[in-house]
């Protein structure tokens, strides 16, 4: 499998075309030559031709006078409650599962015990230290083709934040040109998720079996009851998208940039559900860092930003790095949506 190198990790792609012109009359013409399969690759293949009909290659950038918005803990944008109440509903009837991570514990500590620059949950003066237990973790993001508003899609989005998974997802929303018609030339029907591991070369669908071969491979073994309930599991996860009833489902033009964003995030908040419903209208790849209660990438993204909070994206594309949900909703679609 092909891919390009974004923070030293290679991202294996489907192949993507990006041609765009204009009234001028020099153009480059950017041609990104990259097979999906299930097996692992260590090249990339890129071709750029310049023609004398179009313009230069697609540039992305900040919209004009943008300035990344300073973090506020717990803050909701004036007009924004009813869409986090919105998001919220999911965490009551899927019984909170994507908030912890495996073998999530808390203990009270004295607040001296944890020195300032190592995370915890410090609220109103009681510091919580929290812990987990993980399985093995893969050397190459694993690939899911997924969409936002599909309930066995949330099913392993689940398991995935219960092992602190971190996923390159290529978003399928329904009337998406790129990576909906991947997965049936790949796999040989759209149905979703569709799950690549370019670390073993396997490749499939079905809810239930990519959550049994997660939790082998990368856990303990163990699925958590609430995503072992058959049935129920799947009309739980249907009902926990009444409050955000489609979103999440339908394509948005957009246009498709080079390199797939970062985006740290979890399952269970309401604040990442409203992104990551724009990631998927818009087709946007990106790379979810899973950081649930007890994970330890809160500590990375902490020596990172000089800050804890989720949503934080990071766009290789522009050089973006900002925190908000409502803030981030908006750049996204100032910057890609067509």
């Amino acid at each position: 499998m092909a891919g390009i190198l974004v923070n030293n990790i290679l991202l294996p792609q489907p192949p993507i075309f990006r041609s765009v012109s204009s009234s001028r009359i020099r153009s480059t013409r950017t041609l990104l030559m990259v097979k999906a399969s299930g097996e692992p690759s260590d090249s990339v293949s890129v071709s750029t031709k310049t023609t004398d009909d179009d313009v230069g290659a697609v540039v992305f950038t900040a919209p004009p006078g943008f300035k990344p918005p300073e973090p506020k803990r717990f803050a909701v944008k004036p007009g924004k409650l009813f869409d986090v109440l919105g998001a919220s509903i999911g965490l009551i009837f899927r019984f909170g599962t994507g908030v912890f991570v495996s073998g999530y514990s808390a203990s009270f500590v004295s607040k001296d015990e944890i020195p300032a620059d190592q995370y915890a949950l410090r609220v109103g003066g009681i510091t919580v230290k929290e812990t987990s237990k993980l399985g093995p973790r893969p050397e190459k993001p694993i690939e899911i083709y997924e969409f936002e508003g599909c309930p066995f899609c949330r099913k392993v989005r689940e398991m995935v934040a219960v092992l602190d998974l971190d996923i390159l997802y290529y978003p399928c929303p329904r009337g998406s040109p790129n990576f909906r018609p991947k997965v049936k030339q790949m796999g040989g029907k759209q149905q979703f998720p569709y799950m690549v591991d370019p670390n073993t070369g396997v490749a499939m669908y079905e809810s239930d079996g990519i959550i049994k071969y997660l939790s082998e491979k990368y856990g303990d073994g163990t699925v958590p009851l609430s995503l072992s309930l058959g049935a129920l599991t799947a009309i739980t996860a249907g009902l926990a998208m009444i409050g955000r009833a489609g979103k999440g489902n339908l394509y948005t033009p957009a246009k498709l940039p080079p390199k797939p964003l970062e985006f740290w995030a979890y399952e269970g908040s309401p604040f990442c559900k409203l992104v990551r419903e724009v990631l998927v209208e818009l087709e946007l790849p990106h790379i979810q860092r899973s950081c649930a209660r007890g994970s330890p990438k809160r500590q990375e993204l902490l020596e990172k930003a000089g800050h804890f909070q989720v949503p934080y994206l990071e766009d290789p594309n522009t050089g973006v790095k900002m925190f908000e949900s409502a803030e981030i909703v908006e750049y996204l679609k100032q910057t890609y949506a067509a």
